[in-house]
């Protein structure tokens, strides 16, 4: 099973079950009072649950775990932050549990799925909604149904199934 991420405080999530992309956006917002760190845990939470319970667990057939996230961007400040600590929380959470996990470039995903790798959001739904059919809520989602299939195309083999 691949799990794509596009990894932020609003987390867009894409797999594939019996050939049906399922995907969404899951929100890892402080609450009131929560320290920083509270999100990493609500983000970690959140991994095991979708990784180890149903409905989802129920679809991986004993296949090894794939997970891809886009590489996050070191521009500085908060977002830089968040998606750097995401990242390497889920970096930490695929070595404890043995899965593989990969990042690709914002521009390397942009490019495959545009054209362009300077492709703005609007051009990365409209790919997801066009050459995927996939009608995603925001451009979160949309980057990780398109990074779902970059990872079907690119980095898995024709024998690990799709």
């Amino acid at each position: 099973m691949i799990l794509a991420l596009d990894l932020a405080t609003k987390t867009g999530w894409a797999m594939r079950q019996n050939g049906q992309i399922i995907s969404g956006v899951q929100d890892f917002s402080l609450k009131r009072g929560d320290s920083p760190g509270m999100r990493y845990i609500y983000f970690l939470r959140w991994l095991h649950k979708i990784m180890d319970e149903p409905p989802l667990a129920e679809y991986r057939n004993g296949e090894s775990d794939t997970v891809v996230y886009e590489q996050a961007h070191h521009r500085g400040g908060p977002a830089t932050e968040i998606a750097a600590g995401l990242a390497t929380h889920l970096q930490s959470f695929c070595a404890e549990r043995g899965n593989e996990h990969t990042a690709v470039h914002t521009a390397t995903l942009k490019k495959f799925a545009t054209g362009s790798g300077r492709a703005d959001k609007a051009g990365m739904i409209l790919y997801a909604k066009g050459k995927l059919g996939h009608d995603p809520i925001n451009d979160n989602e949309a980057d990780a149904v398109c990074l779902l299939h970059y990872a079907e195309a690119n980095i898995l083999t024709p024998a690990e199934g799709k």
